[in-house]
C-alpha cells in the first residue's frame, strides 16, 4: 500500500514542470534540470545512508524530491523494508531551507506527500508542521539604508511583519552551521538572483553569490547550483566573487547556457545560465560544457587564464593569438561614462556654439557648460551607443548577435551625452573613418563578445580589443591575416555574428 501511495502520490515531475515563474529574480527549477544536476554527482553517494543534503534555497522541493527518488532505489539492499527506508531518508538525509512561507508548504508537499509532515496523509511522520522544511522570518540588518548581509534596500523590504521581508535565512545566519545543528554532504539549489537594492529605475544587487559563498563556509564534500551566468564577466558587486571563482581549484564542472530559456523556458535572464560542481577533493583545471540547443563544445580549462572568465572554450586560442601581440588595447583609448560630463537626461539649448548628440538627436550647446573632454571638442569622434543592440542570454532569433546599435562620427564642435561612449578621437577625418570600420569588422566585436554579459557597453570591454594604425584602413581579411586567424577560426567568428553596414557619411 505505501508503495502503491508512493508512486501514485508523490515524485511527479510533470507537476513541477507546471510551476509558472514569477519573475526572473526567483526561477522554479523544472525537474529535468533538477536532474542534470544530480547526475553530475558520484552516483554512489545515493547508496550511502549517511550522506547528507542540503537545499538552501527551497521552493518547490525539486532537488529533495528527485535526490530522494535515487536514495530510494539506492539503498534498497541496505534497508530492504520501503517504510524503513522512507523513514531514514526523509528524516536523516534531506532538509531545506525554504526562501517563503508559501515555498515551505510547496517544498513538503512535493517531498513529503502534505504540506503538515506530522499529518496522517504525510509518507513519513514528523512530530511537528515542518519535517526538514524550514522557513523562519528573518530581519535584515540595516545599515545606511541598505541591508550589511544582502544588500537589501531599506526602503522597499523594511514593511510591517505581516509580509515577508525576502531575509533568507541561509545568508543572514552568523553561524549557518547551526541552523540544523549538523554538516552536510551535499549543498544543492537554485538561490534566488537579486533584491531590488533602491536605486534609480529597476536597480537590483545580485545576492545569488551570497548563496554559494555560504554554501562554501561548510565545506561540504559537493556544492552544485544554477546560477546565472553574469559573474562571467559583469554583474554589481560581483569583481571579488569573480575572483575568487576563478581562482577555486575545486571547481571540477561548469554547464553554461548562454540562452538562459533553455533551462527555464519563457525566462530571459541577461547573460544566461549556468550551473557547477564543486569538489572538496578535486584540484585541477574544470570542464566546462558550453550548450546551444542541441548542441555541446567541452573543453577542460584553467578559469583563470584571464581576468574574466571566457565562456565559450573554442574562442580562447584566438584571443590567445590577439594578445600575444602585447600591443595597446582599446579599453585604455575609449572614454569612461559621460566622455563630456554630460548625463543622458542634458538637453539642448535654443543657441550654443556646439553641436549636442542626445539620445532624441541633435540640438545646440554651450561650450562654456563643458569642463569634462575639453580636448576631444575640436576632433572627429567616433561614437558608439553605450546599450549593446543584444546580449549574451538573449541573442537574435538566428542565434547570431550584432553587438553594436550603431557607431558614428561627430564632426569637430560637437559633443554627445552620457548616451554614447567615444571610442576615439583624431585630428583627421580618415583616421575617424578607419577606426568606425575598425569598430564594425566580426573580428572586433568577436573580441567584444566575452565581456557583454549584459547589455552595458563600457570601456573595459574593449580589453582584448588591440589598437591599431588607423592612418590606414582595417577589413576582416586583412585582420585575420595579422593574427594568423585560421579558416575554420573565422567560420566559427562569423558564426556568431551578423554582419554591419558601413556607409562613409558622417552622422
Amino acid at each position: 500500500m505505501i508503495e502503491r501511495n508512493l508512486r501514485q502520490n508523490n515524485y511527479n515531475p510533470d507537476v513541477l514542470s507546471c510551476l509558472a515563474n514569477l519573475s526572473s529574480d526567483e526561477v522554479f527549477t523544472p525537474p529535468e534540470i533538477a536532474n542534470k544536476m544530480l547526475d553530475i554527482l558520484p552516483q554512489n553517494i545515493f547508496k550511502n545512508k549517511t550522506v547528507t543534503f542540503l537545499d538552501p534555497a527551497c521552493k518547490s522541493g525539486v532537488f529533495l524530491r528527485e535526490a530522494a527518488k535515487r536514495l530510494l532505489v539506492g539503498l534498497e539492499d541496505e534497508i530492504p523494508i520501503l517504510q524503513n527506508r522512507i523513514d531514514h531518508i526523509f528524516q536523516k538525509q534531506l532538509f531545506g531551507l525554504s526562501i517563503t512561507e508559501l515555498t515551505s508548504l510547496l517544498a513538503r508537499r512535493s517531498l513529503y506527500c502534505s504540506k503538515y509532515p506530522n499529518s496522517a496523509y504525510s509518507i513519513t511522520n514528523f512530530d511537528n508542521a515542518e519535517g526538514n522544511i524550514r522557513y523562519k522570518q528573518i530581519n535584515h540588518t540595516w545599515k545606511n539604508d541598505k541591508c550589511a548581509l544582502c544588500g537589501a534596500s531599506k526602503s522597499v523590504f523594511n514593511h510591517e511583519n505581516t509580509l515577508e521581508s525576502h531575509a533568507y535565512e541561509f545568508i543572514h545566519a552568523t553561524k549557518p552551521e547551526e541552523i540544523f545543528k549538523m554538516k552536510f554532504d551535499v549543498i544543492i539549489g537554485n538561490p534566488p538572483y537579486q533584491l531590488n537594492d533602491g536605486g534609480n529605475g529597476r536597480s537590483a544587487t545580485p545576492i545569488y553569490h551570497k548563496f554559494v559563498e555560504q554554501s562554501l563556509k561548510f565545506n561540504p564534500r559537493f556544492i552544485t547550483m544554477i546560477i546565472p551566468s553574469r559573474w562571467f564577466a559583469g554583474g554589481k558587486g560581483l569583481d571579488k566573487f569573480r575572483e575568487m571563482m576563478l581562482n577555486d581549484t575545486h571547481f571540477k564542472k561548469i554547464f553554461d547556457f548562454e540562452n538562459a530559456s533553455e533551462c527555464f523556458p519563457g525566462v530571459d535572464i541577461a547573460g544566461g545560465i549556468c550551473y557547477f560542481l564543486w569538489d572538496r577533493e578535486y584540484a585541477g583545471d574544470c570542464k566546462v560544457s558550453n550548450i546551444s540547443k542541441e548542441n555541446i563544445f567541452t573543453s577542460l580549462r584553467s578559469l583563470n587564464e584571464f581576468d574574466i572568465f571566457v565562456r565559450n572554450g573554442r574562442s580562447v586560442p584566438i584571443i590567445q593569438k590577439v594578445l600575444r601581440f602585447k600591443e595597446p588595447l582599446m579599453k585604455d583609448q575609449v572614454s569612461s561614462r559621460k566622455p563630456f560630463g554630460l548625463p543622458t537626461n542634458t538637453r539642448p539649448n535654443n543657441s550654443g556654439d556646439l553641436i549636442l548628440r542626445w539620445q532624441g538627436g541633435d540640438g545646440f550647446f554651450h561650450r562654456s557648460k563643458i569642463s569634462v573632454g575639453l580636448d576631444m571638442i575640436d576632433k572627429y569622434k567616433v561614437i558608439c551607443a553605450k546599450t549593446a543592440y543584444d546580449h549574451a542570454g538573449n541573442p537574435g532569433k538566428d542565434g547570431k548577435r550584432k553587438i553594436f546599435s550603431n557607431i558614428n562620427i561627430l564632426p569637430p564642435g560637437s559633443i554627445c551625452t552620457e548616451t554614447y561612449l567615444v571610442a576615439g578621437s583624431f585630428d583627421s577625418e580618415v583616421e575617424a573613418q578607419n577606426l568606425r570600420q575598425y569598430l564594425m569588422t566580426y573580428f572586433v566585436r568577436f573580441l567584444i563578445i566575452p565581456f557583454l554579459i549584459s547589455q552595458d557597453i563600457t570601456k573595459d570591454r574593449f580589453a582584448f580589443v588591440p589598437v591599431q594604425d588607423f592612418s590606414q584602413d582595417w577589413t576582416d581579411k586583412k585582420l585575420y591575416a595579422k593574427y594568423n586567424i585560421s579558416i575554420d577560426e573565422i567560420a566559427y567568428i562569423e558564426s556568431l555574428l551578423r554582419p554591419m553596414e558601413i556607409d562613409d557619411d558622417i552622422c
